[in-house]
C-alpha cells in the first residue's frame, strides 16, 4: 500500500472510532469485587476500636471497607514504595554517591467533604506496619493557605480552598526540601476549628519514609510559561497520586451532614469561628451551608478540583453510603 493510502486507511479507522463512541481510556477500571481480590494475602493489621478512631465526622469506617479496598491499596503502595527505593539505590550507584534517604511521597486529592482525610489516615495507620516502611508521616496542604488577614487583603476571603488562595510557593519549598533529603523541614498549622493558620506554630518533617499530603489543588497543573522555563508543581514531587471521587449531589449532601453535625458539637465552643452557627435555628444553618457549599465550594470543585481527576494514578469512585464503588487504576 502507498504511503498516501494508508495514511487515508487509518484517518478513516480513527474516525470510525470517534463515530462508535469509544474513547480511549488510560485507566483500567475495577468493580469492587475485582479490587477486593487483589488483597491476595495481606493481612487485617487494624482492631476495631483503630477503626472508630479513624473513622470521619460522618464516615463511618468499616472492616469491610478496610479488607476490601484499603489493604488491596496498601498492597499495591508497598510494591511501589519497594520499587521507587530500588530506583533510587541503582541511580545512587550510577552516580557514585550515596545519598540522604528520600521520601516516598502520595497525594489524595478531591473535594471538600468527600473523604480525603480518613483514605490519608487510614492509608496512614496500613502502611506504617509494613516493615520495609515503618515511618509514615501525614500532613494537609491546609497549612500552606494564606492566613486569613492576607486572604482579606487581596479579597480572597470568598475565594479560600481556590488555588489563588493557597502560599503555593511555600508549599513547593516545603515539598522540594523534603525530596531532596534535608533532614528537618518545618511546615505551617492551619486550625479548622479557628478556621485560620495559627501564628508561630509549626509542624516538623524528619525524613520519614512515605509522606501521604492531601488537599484540595495537589493535582492542580501550574500555567506553562511560553518561554519554556522551568515552573514546578505541586504533582512533581507527588510519586503516587489517588483521587476520592463522588457524584456532586452526593458530596453537597455530605457536606450538610457534616455541617449540620458540626452545628452540634464543635461550633458549640464560644472559640469556635463558626460559634455564631450555634444558636441559629437549622433550617436557617442548612440554608447558609448550602449556599457556601454552591457558591464556593462546588464552583471549586467544577473550575479547579474535577478537571484533575484524570491526572491521578488512581481515581477510587464512592457511592452514597462512603462505600468506594469502583477503582480507576491508570494503565502502566
Amino acid at each position: 500500500m502507498k504511503p498516501r493510502a494508508n495514511r487515508r486507511k487509518k484517518s478513516r479507522a480513527r474516525e470510525e472510532v470517534r463515530s462508535e463512541g469509544v474513547p480511549f481510556s488510560p485507566y483500567r477500571v475495577f468493580t469492587r469485587e475485582e479490587w477486593a481480590r487483589l488483597r491476595a494475602d495481606t493481612p487485617m493489621t487494624l482492631q476495631s476500636n483503630e477503626l472508630e478512631q479513624l473513622s470521619g465526622i460522618i464516615e463511618e469506617l468499616s472492616v469491610d471497607e478496610v479488607e476490601q479496598i484499603y489493604l488491596p491499596l496498601s498492597r499495591l503502595l508497598n510494591l511501589y514504595v519497594a520499587a521507587a527505593q530500588k530506583l533510587h539505590s541503582v541511580s545512587s550507584e550510577f552516580l557514585g554517591r550515596k545519598d540522604t534517604k528520600v521520601p516516598f511521597i502520595i497525594g489524595v486529592a478531591g473535594s471538600v467533604a468527600v473523604g480525603k482525610s480518613t483514605t490519608a489516615r487510614v492509608l496512614r495507620a496500613l502502611l506504617a506496619r509494613w516493615p520495609d516502611h515503618p515511618r509514615v508521616d501525614l500532613m494537609t496542604t491546609d497549612g500552606f493557605l494564606f492566613p486569613n488577614a492576607e486572604l482579606e487583603r487581596r479579597g480572597l476571603m470568598e475565594r479560600k480552598g481556590f488555588p489563588e488562595s493557597f502560599d503555593t510557593e511555600r508549599l513547593l519549598r516545603f515539598l522540594g526540601d523534603v525530596k531532596s533529603g534535608v533532614s528537618s523541614v518545618a511546615a505551617p498549622v492551619y486550625s479548622h476549628f479557628q478556621y485560620d493558620i495559627l501564628a508561630g506554630a509549626e509542624v516538623e518533617v524528619h525524613q520519614p519514609d512515605i509522606l501521604i499530603i492531601e488537599g484540595l489543588n495537589i493535582l492542580q497543573p501550574a500555567e506553562m510559561p511560553k518561554d519554556g522555563s522551568t515552573i514546578p508543581f505541586v504533582s512533581d514531587f507527588i510519586d503516587f497520586s489517588i483521587y476520592i471521587d463522588a457524584h456532586p449531589a452526593v458530596i453537597e449532601k455530605w457536606y450538610l451532614t457534616r455541617f449540620m453535625r458540626l452545628r452540634s458539637t464543635a461550633f458549640r465552643d464560644p472559640g469556635a469561628y463558626f460559634h455564631k452557627y450555634a444558636a441559629l435555628a437549622p433550617d436557617e444553618v442548612r440554608r447558609i451551608a448550602l449556599k457556601l457549599w454552591r457558591e464556593i465550594n462546588l464552583k471549586n470543585l467544577e473550575e479547579n478540583i474535577l478537571p484533575t481527576r484524570r491526572r491521578a494514578q488512581l481515581i477510587l469512585q464512592k457511592g452514597e453510603s462512603h462505600r468506594v464503588e469502583a477503582a480507576s487504576l491508570r494503565k502502566l
